[in-house]
């Protein structure tokens, strides 16, 4: 249930965005992620809206990083992420409201399009890897110091935090660890020197949808400046992309010649972020590509 107060920092915040007093609103639960209470919003019998609500205490800040990193995406119009409406603090809560999206079907046309989209939200760089504050990567801390040079990054920022978290709560072995080691020192032959892209950070296929018009459209993000290959090989894991999604990609913006291998690589990221959230399930899928160093 939502309490009185929040009520009235929704109003006033839908008020604002239409311009006009809020009449009748109306909460119906809908799905929006494991750690989130998400609503449909519907205002005057006609107006709808997304809101997430959240405490304060386990996740600070994640609503207001999420507006920052939707903002951040919505700044360049190469793909279609919600427009934010408002992000407010009350009573230890966190609220996020978002434009509503009516879900389409996709067409034939649809990944060959989110592929072109992608790759040019890619061409978007910058002169440093990472961001200029820390986000979220799902319910975890993400550190985001910036640096010049990409492996480095990826070892520090990407891969060390969530090795010690694995080591502490006992998911990951000092022989696991070592074998972190063993790839830390090829990783430069990896992943030649290529400039930062602008990420969606968390591109997954559950992280988008497909609107009313059947355009792509990038929810939920995990925003930083790295390489492509995390976007990319994350595409893969849970389900995976069209395959037509991937030609377009590769048309508009060449693969390196050992894109699979860096796609391998950069999704030990992920996976050490759910082998911390959910456990030792995922360990498997990790050592089977340390295994090849």
């Amino acid at each position: 249930m939502v309490s009185p107060e929040l009520e009235s920092v929704i109003r006033n915040s839908l008020s604002l965005s239409l311009s006009k007093p809020v009449g009748s609103l109306e909460f119906r639960p809908v799905g929006g992620g494991s750690i989130n209470t998400s609503y449909q919003l519907k205002v005057d019998k006609e107006h709808l809206f997304f809101c997430k609500i959240n405490s304060i205490s386990p996740f600070p800040g994640l609503f207001e990083k999420e507006k920052k990193g939707l903002e951040l995406l919505g700044s360049h119009p190469l793909i279609r992420v919600p427009r934010v409406i408002a992000s407010n603090i009350a009573e230890n809560k966190q609220i996020l409201i978002l434009e509503w999206i009516d879900q389409g079907i996709k067409s034939e046309k649809f990944w060959k399009l989110f592929g072109e989209q992608l790759a040019n939200l890619h061409r978007v760089s910058n002169d440093f890897f990472g961001l200029e504050e820390d986000n979220y990567m799902g319910a975890l801390h993400q550190s985001n110091h910036p640096a010049k040079e990409w492996t480095g990054f990826l070892i520090r920022e990407r891969f060390n935090p969530q090795i010690s978290l694995a080591l502490k709560k006992n998911l990951l072995e000092a022989s696991h660890a070592n074998r972190f080691g063993n790839l830390f020192k090829n990783i430069h032959n990896i992943f030649p020197a290529e400039i930062p892209s602008l990420l969606h950070g968390d591109l997954w296929s559950g992280n988008f949808l497909c609107d009313e018009t059947g355009l792509p459209v990038l929810i939920d993000p995990a925003v930083y400046f790295g390489h492509r290959s995390m976007d990319l090989g994350m595409t893969t894991l849970f389900g995976g992309f069209d395959e037509e999604f991937y030609d377009s990609y590769q048309y508009h913006f060449p693969f390196p010649n050992n894109y699979r291998e860096q796609w391998d690589v950069c999704n030990l990221y992920p996976l050490l972020i759910h082998l911390n959230l959910f456990g030792r399930s995922y360990l498997s899928d990790i050592l089977h590509t340390l295994r090849r160093y």
